[in-house]
């Protein structure tokens, strides 16, 4: 069976039955949105490095579990991407007992060496524009969530609202990214 270039549902479902070349077109496509995110993550190269292994690994073990109907290639990547980024913050705040906040949402600049840098800048444009058509409220809870590593309650904490409220934004929030990407994909 022949995978098309452009479509991404076609290549985990390839990987998901073994095929390393869907694998490799699937990191070629990627490699750039994982790392540069790691990075907003983490903070550090190497940090950012190890987790982008870490997450294509998981990719390859799990393609075979992947459902469309459960959310798209992106959101499936990105989201496997957070949950090790944060074990990883909360792994380093547990052994230094000390916990920096990552400052600023524009990260370190990746220099190319996973892909181009116009493959990075198109899906950081993608990013910062589809957080930017959200309301101020949801917008500020996913940023905590995802780029400083907040759980939800952490969250509630930090901004003095309740955790139901916190909860119903987040929901919100990313049920609009999904329209906004989708859109922008389509």
């Amino acid at each position: 069976m022949t995978v098309s270039p452009d479509n991404s549902v076609q290549l985990i479902q390839q990987m998901g039955q073994g095929n390393r070349g869907a694998f490799e077109l699937f990191y070629e496509r990627y490699a750039p949105l994982v790392f540069s995110f790691a990075m907003r993550l983490v903070q550090e190269r190497s940090a950012a490095e190890d987790l982008l292994q870490e997450v294509f690994l998981q990719v390859w073990r799990e393609a075979g579990n992947y459902s469309p109907a459960r959310g798209t290639p992106e959101a499936w990547i990105i989201t496997i991407t957070r949950s090790r980024g944060i074990d990883r913050l909360r792994s380093i705040r547990r052994r230094d007992k000390s916990f920096v906040p990552i400052a600023g949402a524009g990260g370190k600049e990746y220099d190319g060496k996973v892909e181009s840098g116009a493959a990075v800048s198109d899906a950081r444009i993608m990013v910062n524009s589809a957080l930017a058509e959200l309301p101020p409220l949801q917008r500020t809870v996913l940023e905590l969530a995802y780029f400083d590593g907040l759980s939800q309650t952490e969250i509630a904490g930090r901004l003095k609202e309740p955790l139901g409220t916190v909860k119903t934004r987040m929901r919100a929030a990313l049920a609009r990214l999904r329209e906004i990407v989708g859109a922008e994909a389509g």
